[in-house]
């Protein structure tokens, strides 16, 4: 973080449109004319603090960006993360496991999701795979990470529904719409954090296929973290290794491997850690509760 130095004192300097007013673009004022509340001792003004002086140079202060810029500029980022708004309400600690019959493993991911927020580090870019049945609480996590992520940390985050974002990429092919592949991929490569939610949910088709190993490819080799959510099981294709022959496939469930070729599964695997989530659907068992 840039901070600038000045001396104590009544006179505070800030950007100006002015030049030469009182400096090269900066216009001299008073203590009183502020801009922000006064926090403790420290005087804000014009989106500025003046931190403690040092005890090393008592006379010099700095100043940084105020508490009040920081947190609005953090609710811009929440406002085009792309959150849904069946999901604006989750939170990390809002997050439930205190129900009858909960599966250990929900405990487990919650301390993960929660531990993951808490040690995020942008220079990692490793991320999370998070694997489960329907209404385990998957999208509630992912979400609550993104959340933590931007309001504690001021992270650029952004969430997609992995069949709304291959739609909008769909679409973009449409003459008549005035957005490019590249307008709707850009911020999808470029934001700090991915929530792709729902991997697998599609259909897959060889053009399918070549834009998940983009977005992926994409995302890995600039080292950008990625959040995943899927309902389907960790598991090989059908006939890749031997795992399976294409005869016994049709008799059993589909896997990940199944709706994103091997390829993109083992690249999730360098990319991400594993968290597995078991259990009954939480909103179709409760739901059923309330109309008994």
């Amino acid at each position: 973080m840039s901070t600038v130095k000045i001396r104590a004192g009544s006179l505070f300097r800030t950007p100006c449109s002015r030049i030469g007013a009182a400096g090269a673009g900066f216009e001299e004022r008073n203590d009183d004319q502020k801009g922000c509340q006064t926090i403790g001792s420290s005087k804000t003004q014009a989106g500025r603090k003046t931190l403690p002086a040092r005890s090393s140079a008592p006379k010099d202060r700095r100043v940084t960006r105020c508490d009040c810029q920081l947190r609005a500029r953090n609710q811009t980022l929440l406002a085009a993360a792309n959150i849904p708004r069946r999901y604006e309400h989750c939170e990390l600690a809002s997050y439930t496991i205190d129900f009858p019959g909960a599966n250990p493993s929900l405990a487990f991911a919650h301390l993960a999701a929660s531990k993951f927020a808490q040690e995020y580090d942008p220079r990692d870019g490793t991320g999370l795979l998070i694997i489960g049945k329907i209404g385990t609480g998957k999208t509630h996590l992912a979400v609550g990470i993104t959340k933590d992520l931007i309001l504690n940390k001021g992270i650029s985050c952004l969430f997609y529904d992995y069949r709304e974002l291959l739609k909008e990429i769909q679409n973009s092919y449409n003459a008549a719409v005035q957005t490019t592949e590249l307008d709707v991929l850009r911020p999808v490569f470029e934001a700090d954090v991915l929530v792709l939610d729902e991997l697998g949910a599609v259909k897959p088709t060889e053009w399918v296929w070549d834009t998940v190993s983009l977005i992926l490819n994409t995302r890995y080799n600039d080292n950008r973290t990625t959040i995943i959510t899927t309902n389907f099981e960790d598991q090989p294709a059908a006939g890749a290794n031997g795992s399976v022959s294409p005869a016994r496939a049709a008799s059993r469930s589909e896997t990940l491997g199944d709706r994103i070729g091997e390829r993109m599964r083992s690249r999730l695997h360098e990319m991400c850690r594993v968290i597995r989530m078991e259990g009954e659907d939480f909103r179709q068992k409760f739901r059923s509760a309330s109309f008994r």
